[in-house]
């Protein structure tokens, strides 16, 4: 069976200059999922310490480096299925931990819930061992202050609309990070988390940790969702990729349907990571870039900030 692994690091506008950060982030935390599966290890293994990557590196919005709410403290959702036996375990408005999605690990293999959530998940996450931690860097807090400022002017001029204001200033949107691997045994695992966008209200959780809609994992297909998480949601937008795929379609034209159908619908701003069965992988998006990252087999790590049109 071959072995894939591919990772994003968040759909959207990336401030100029930052691309090769982007690339050499993705390509670290595929590396890492690389030698676990190269080593015989498990796709769920293998998801979650490329994630873990992912979450320490600030450059990226998830775990250290998360973007701030509306109230000025960090929010973060994550998600981890695993496709042989459709397990799951999610957080959602976790605070003051490092690696959400290690929390998420814990919620699937130690609960019989599929969700934790604010106060309760961060009492889990203690209970587990994860020690306190401030996620939030100080260009992260010096981004709040000033898209804060930017958006309080908006206000005076009546002109407030969070859409609009993202759509203005979309470099200050949040993004995602996303893995998907597939290991010797055919088993598929994907692992999504993020700090959400800047300036989200308190509580506000969007399509990262709901299976099906930010992250999906079955037998046929696993998928990571970045981008505008409401619309993401609204379409079970992962789910709906993987029973495309289910329907006879190939990954990729099953990817670019649910693309064209939430730019039909919604004018969303999202993209895609995923693996198939087979090994196939793909990646695709409507926004300006993605950064992401994958290897085949034996293939080398091939790394974009964008995907060619």
């Amino acid at each position: 069976m071959t072995i894939a692994l591919i990772v994003h690091g968040g759909a959207g506008k990336w401030r100029p200059g930052s691309d090769d950060e982007a690339i050499a982030g993705v390509k670290a935390a595929v590396e890492v999922g690389r030698g676990i599966l190269a080593d015989g290890g498990s796709a769920l293994d293998a998801a979650c310490a490329a994630a873990v990557v992912l979450e320490d590196n600030p450059i990226f919005n998830a775990g250290t480096g998360g973007t701030l709410n509306f109230d000025g403290f960090v929010e973060l959702d994550a998600c981890l299925m695993e496709g042989e036996y459709s397990q799951v375990g999610a957080v959602s408005g976790l605070q003051r931990v490092k690696n959400p999605i290690l929390v998420a690990r814990k919620v699937m293999e130690e609960t019989d819930h599929c969700m934790l959530t604010g106060e309760g998940a961060l009492r889990f996450a203690r209970t587990m061992g994860f020690p306190d931690h401030d996620p939030i860097t100080p260009e992260r807090r010096r981004d709040w202050e000033d898209k804060k400022a930017k958006l309080d002017e908006n206000m005076q001029e009546r002109a407030f609309k969070t859409r609009r204001f993202l759509k203005q200033h979309p470099e200050y949107a949040g993004g995602t990070i996303g893995v998907v691997a597939l290991d010797e045994k055919g088993v598929l695992a994907a692992a999504t988390s993020t700090g959400g966008y800047t300036l989200k209200l308190a509580g506000r959780v969007g399509d990262s940790p709901i299976p099906g809609a930010g992250n999906y994992a079955d037998k046929v297909v696993g998928a990571s969702a970045t981008g505008t998480g409401e619309y993401v949601m609204r379409t079970l937008a992962t789910r709906q990729i993987a029973d495309y795929v289910r329907g006879g379609m190939k990954l990729d034209a099953a990817m670019s349907r649910m693309l064209d159908e939430l730019g039909r619908d919604y004018n969303a701003d999202v993209g895609f990571i995923a693996i198939d069965a087979m090994g196939n992988v793909a990646a695709q998006h409507r926004t300006e870039s993605m950064p992401h990252a994958w290897f085949v087999g034996d293939g080398g790590i091939v790394a974009r900030a964008r995907v060619p049109q």
